[in-house]
């Protein structure tokens, strides 16, 4: 098919279906806007033909003309199929531009009214498709878009390879995506023109095998089913797609420990192979994909006596891949294993279980196998599965657990001990630690349907909440009924307490309350004899006292720490050690933080424990960012949040500290995206407690972005509710210096004053000695902007050695930055080498920027006014503090940027100043200040 520009197709966007392919797309359109060509290569299923249509959408409006062909494997013995679509359509057009032998040719293998042949008119054929390109892109830019090159007619391909070789200048681009496997696309490139860049896609990860899943509606799949999909698919986007539709077709999902329903529609694209193996090399494969890591030592042990013939065998068809330095037998892809296993009878499956139950070394192994190969209830097996779920527990594999956990429910008899619902909410309180929440909600709610036992009722309640995440006001109907089911037993009533403080925190944003909240819990715990209730609502107490700037709040952390201590709380990221860090950091302790958090990190890491491991790393990345490794920082920042969109954990919160790690060390704009993101979080979960740190990172980010007067909004909102949740600690977030800066900016020093006094009361009650240094430097900031710079340069001198000293190495950078800016255009040292100096060291490219356009905008401008040293007093009355300031600037001969760094402000501000004093003055421009101000000297 052809479509004309001429024809004036409506604009057309690009489709939002191009998932987890940002950068691929933009390096592709960037080399299509260049002028050269694209070869799109992969796999089949890999979604090269939806790139290739979403690019061709994209940036086919610049081409006056584009071609389209797409191959079919049916047709691909048709010859000059492909060329008659790509010019069927503009045949009439170009051929009275095409010598006659050559137009003969063309026209014969393009309508078939006389046979034609590469052996007989091969040259002609060869020159007509070159001169053919050449007289499109006369009229304009040609682009040719190609799709599944391999089933391309021989006799097409060599034409247009001929022709792409030969264009040289010629506005003719080739847009194309062809089928390959690793690195098979060479001959294809060989054929495109000289400028080809070849684009390999990939698997997709699996956060955006999720996103594609729920673009397409398949939303209420659990996580561990879309961990599952991803595995199984290899992050091929067709496959997984397949494999949701199937399970969303499918009116029961699978039961723990077996694999996905592959549909047929997958099952054909690899299952013909295995007509070609034999019947005992196919019953060898069937084991091997029943077991979790198949060896060929695995599969002697199992009875498959050939192992090695019949896996040789598999490979040389392509179903197996090799493995020259290891014993392990791998499927060449996750789908293969999972259509063989899915296609196997019932039967022949519980056999291939039977025989690795026997014959796995790992008691885990064993034990899954043994449930798989066993049908009904059965105490012993039900036994072993609980006793290799606690050991899955111990290696740190919580989603091991719980499967097994499920798996031991199951074959549990209904009046076992324990009962199989016990086992369920074993694997549910797995599951949570294993930041599968969706699966264990599930399996709470279903327990809660059945259960009358109040001790397991809380239990089950405890998961539901735990699941909600920072979105508890989505279960405030829980609480009543968890209250109820509670009764008078201190040691379930704790329970719930401790759930309604968190509620109190981050559903009320009320500190106070909070902390009654927890104190009361601890009590009810200790009266319940529960220890580890206990030290929660200790950890809880003293982390909310530490944010509120509470006097008590070491005094509570060191009960929280008094022994007996219990391991899991000693490790959790609510627990005592997670306060203790909490306290270290705002205390400007930042070595014994960083040795604490890593600590910590190492622990749940080897617990398995998914939401403490995507906090911790946050709370390292906070630590490294403080202590100005900017690149260390945006590291783990960035992991901690690809760590909480796999898991759908702590999003909010890491999105919030990466937007700070990228204003710092990393990209502005996807700071700011990041922020706008985490406050857009936190306003839907109703998290009152992070609303307010999101909105304080995008004022971070936009007073990095130069843009003072949208810090200024941002800032001021995240004073007023700070105010009204009772957060009084300046450590906690660390706005206030922004807010002070960003005011002196847009001139308004009076209330950059205000906001630096009260948080300076507060700074040295509580012995915040980071902050006071930072409030030091935006009050030299202040001092400058009503015209006191020695005073201001000699603050800022002090500020810069006292951040050092603390290790604050960001803000001592930024400190030397103000320095060398208040420097300018004054007699004395004005070298910007230190700041940038610093700002290197810490890896700070966005602030290196911002030292390069400070350097640039001093760079000496004609001026046409002559300079005065300072103005009378008389010709500027009637201005403001600061329209007198800008004024006595530019009777020195100041240029507007010159202005704006001498007095910490934007040009635009310094600009709107100049408006107002023009008003007020009756003049029209900055030559009729100085004549003002000199005629009234005169006199």
């Amino acid at each position: 098919m052809t479509v004309r520009r001429d024809f004036k197709e409506p604009a057309r966007c690009r489709p939002d279906l191009v998932i987890g392919r940002d950068e691929l797309f933009t390096a592709a359109r960037d080399q299509l806007t260049r002028g050269g060509s694209v070869l799109l290569h992969g796999p089949a299923g890999i979604g090269k033909s939806t790139v290739l249509r979403a690019l061709a959408a994209d940036y086919g409006e610049a081409a006056r003309t584009v071609l389209r062909c797409s191959a079919t494997e049916s047709e691909s013995h048709l010859p000059f199929l492909a060329l008659a679509d790509l010019f069927g359509l503009v045949l009439d057009e170009i051929s009275d531009k095409l010598p006659v032998a050559q137009r003969t040719a063309l026209e014969s293998a393009l309508t078939g009214r006389g046979e034609s042949t590469l052996q007989r008119d091969g040259l002609a054929l060869r020159l007509a498709v070159l001169s053919a390109l050449r007289a499109l892109a006369a009229a304009g830019p040609v682009l040719l878009v190609a799709d599944d090159l391999q089933w391309l007619d021989s006799a097409s391909a060599e034409l247009l390879g001929f022709a792409a070789r030969r264009l040289g200048d010629t506005p003719v681009q080739l847009l194309c995506a062809v089928r390959t496997e690793e690195q098979e696309y060479d001959r294809h490139l060989r054929a495109s023109p000289p400028d080809t860049l070849a684009v390999r896609l990939n698997p997709l990860s699996r956060a955006q095998v999720s996103a594609l899943l729920d673009h397409r509606g398949y939303t209420d799949l659990p996580r561990s089913t879309m961990r599952e999909i991803h595995r199984t698919s290899g992050g091929n986007p067709l496959f997984a797609l397949e494999l949701g539709r199937a399970l969303g077709e499918s009116p029961t999902p699978p039961r723990p420990g077996e694999p996905l329903p592959v549909p047929t529609s997958l099952r054909a694209l690899v299952l013909s192979r295995l007509d070609m193996l034999s019947d005992e090399a196919r019953r060898t494969l069937l084991v091997a994909s029943a077991g979790a890591r198949p060896t060929l030592a695995l599969l002697h042990a199992a009875g498959r006596e050939n192992a090695e013939a019949e896996t040789a065998q598999a490979a040389a068809l392509g179903l197996l891949a090799t493995e020259p330095e290891g014993p392990a037998v791998r499927f060449a892809h996750p789908l293969i294993s999972a259509a063989l296993y899915a296609e196997a009878p019932a039967q022949e499956r519980r056999a291939a279980h039977a025989a690795l139950s026997t014959a796995a070394s790992d008691p885990i192994e064993r034990a899954r196998n043994l449930a798989l190969a066993t049908t009904g209830t059965d105490p012993e097996v039900a036994a072993r599965l609980a006793e290799a779920a606690a050991l899955a527990r111990d290696r740190g594999a919580p989603s091991v657990a719980a499967s097994l956990g499920l798996l031991a429910a199951r074959h549990t008899p209904p009046d076992g001990a324990p009962a199989p619902d016990e086992r369920r909410l074993q694997a549910a309180e797995d599951a949570i630690t294993a930041g599968e929440v969706d699966l264990a909600r599930d399996i709470a709610r279903e327990v809660l349907t059945r259960a009358t036992v109040p001790a397991e009722r809380i239990r089950a309640w405890e998961v539901v909440i735990e699941a909600a995440g920072q979105s508890l006001g989505e279960v405030d109907a829980v609480f009543p009924q968890a209250l109820a089911d509670a009764g008078d037993d201190p040691r379930l009533l704790a329970l719930v307490h401790y759930r309604l403080a968190w509620r109190k925190l981050i559903v009320e944003g009320d500190f106070a309350e909070a902390r009654e909240e927890a104190a009361h819990t601890a009590d009810l715990a200790a009266r319940g004899d529960d220890r580890r209730t206990e030290l929660m609502a200790l950890s809880f107490q003293a982390s909310t006292e530490t944010l509120m700037g509470h006097p008590n709040a070491p005094t509570t952390i060191k009960r929280a720490l008094r022994e007996p201590q219990d391991p899991y709380v000693a490790c959790h990221h609510n627990g005592a050690g997670a306060a203790r860090f909490r306290w270290l950091l705002m205390s400007d302790q930042l070595p014994e933080a960083r040795s604490t958090i890593t600590a910590l990190l190492r622990e749940v890491r080897r617990r398995g424990m998914v939401e403490s491991e995507v906090h911790f790393q946050r709370f390292l990345a906070e630590t490294e960012l403080r202590s100005g490794h900017c690149g260390r920082a945006l590291d783990l920042a960035r992991e901690s949040l690809r760590l909480a969109r796999d898991s759908g954990i702590g999003l909010g919160a890491s999105a919030m500290l990466a937007s700070l790690a990228e204003a710092s060390g990393g990209d502005v704009d996807r700071a700011l995206a990041l922020a706008r993101e985490a406050a857009g979080k936190a306003e839907e979960d109703g998290d009152q407690m992070y609303v307010s740190r999101a909105l304080a990172a995008l004022g971070h980010a936009q007073l990095v972005a130069g843009d003072a007067a949208g810090a200024v909004g941002s800032l001021r909102r995240v004073r007023e509710l700070e105010q009204g949740l009772g957060i009084t600690d300046p450590a906690r977030g660390r706005w206030q210096g922004d807010l002070a800066e960003a005011l002196v900016r847009v001139g308004e020093p009076g209330e950059a004053q205000d906001v630096i006094d009260v948080t300076r009361e507060h700074a040295l009650r509580l012995g915040r000695e980071s902050v006071l240094a930072v409030l030091d430097r935006a009050e030299a900031l202040v001092r400058a902007a009503r015209g006191d710079h020695e005073a201001a340069l000699s603050r800022l001198t002090s500020v810069q050695d006292r951040l050092a000293k603390l290790g604050y190495g960001l803000e001592e950078a930024r400190a030397a930055f103000a320095l060398a800016m208040l420097r300018t255009g004054r007699p004395g040292p004005t070298s910007y080498d230190e700041a940038a100096r610093l700002f290197r060291r810490c890896r700070a490219l966005p602030w290196l920027r911002q030292v390069d356009a400070a350097i640039a905008a001093a760079a000496p401008e004609t001026v046409a006014v002559p300079p005065r040293t300072a103005p009378p007093s008389d010709a500027l009355e009637g201005l403001a503090s600061m329209e007198r300031q800008v004024a006595a600037l530019v009777m020195e001969g100041a240029t507007n940027r010159e202005i704006a760094a001498r007095l910490f402000i934007s040009v635009k501000t310094v600009e709107a100043t100049l408006t107002r004093v023009y008003r007020k003055l009756g003049i029209r421009s900055r030559v009729d200040i100085v004549r003002l101000a000199a005629g009234r000297h005169a006199k």
